[in-house]
């Protein structure tokens, strides 16, 4: 059974959600709040699967209520609903803590399959804005992976993805075969690789070469 707690400043959005949500028999609407600083009190007295949460509240706002409640209670998920543009809050409320971000846009449909996902532990986005944070990831690990690569090991690399041997390398970094062989040591340990072909396919997943 999923515990919802419904938390929106207009009685009529939280009573559609409580009528839709206490058809399912699996999902047990627990609360009906219509401001931020009432969730803490209501958290801390009944137990809360799932959040379903606006920006837009008074008294507290919603990313910082969502702030607040992960730093409490991890376990808690929160799907923030809103009309405000998803290209401006969807990835910094997930960053804040939040399980999901839909607009106020969406279906009932959309709402109920968004709390199923979040409360089985996935992400819940539009597909555009999972694109957008999918990138972001990628673009965060390649970042990671460049801080721990010294520059020689770079251009090391560069080279041994283009084909060039050992002889080659060391010829055109004018530094010995031996020297080569230690950078390549070290960018199979840094990539986690035991071999030359999967060593270049990591460097091509993470844009490095």
């Amino acid at each position: 059974m999923i515990k919802l707690l419904i938390v929106d400043s207009h009685p009529i959005v939280r009573t559609g959600l409580e009528l839709y949500f206490n058809n399912k028999p699996d999902i047990n609407v627990v609360g009906s709040l219509g401001s931020g600083i009432e969730i803490f009190d209501f958290i801390r007295r009944n137990p809360v699967d799932v959040i379903i949460s606006e920006i837009d509240l008074p008294e507290l706002n919603g990313i910082t209520a969502l702030r607040a409640i992960k730093k409490e209670n991890k376990n808690i998920k929160v799907l923030m609903f809103s009309h405000q543009p998803e290209e401006i809050y969807a990835i910094s409320t997930i960053k804040a803590g939040a399980s999901g971000y839909l607009n106020k846009k969406a279906s009932v449909e959309d709402i109920e399959a968004a709390v199923r996902k979040i409360y089985n532990g996935e992400t819940s986005l539009s597909e555009k804005m999972d694109k957008h944070l999918r990138y972001e990831d990628t673009r965060k690990s390649r970042s990671r992976l460049f801080k721990k690569l010294s520059t020689r090991e770079v251009e090391v690399l560069k080279l041994l993805s283009i084909g060039r041997k050992n002889k080659e390398i060391a010829e055109e970094l004018d530094i010995n075969e031996k020297t080569v062989s230690t950078y390549k040591a070290r960018l199979f340990k840094k990539l986690n690789v035991t071999n030359i072909v999967d060593l270049i396919h990591q460097a091509k997943h993470h844009n490095l070469t």
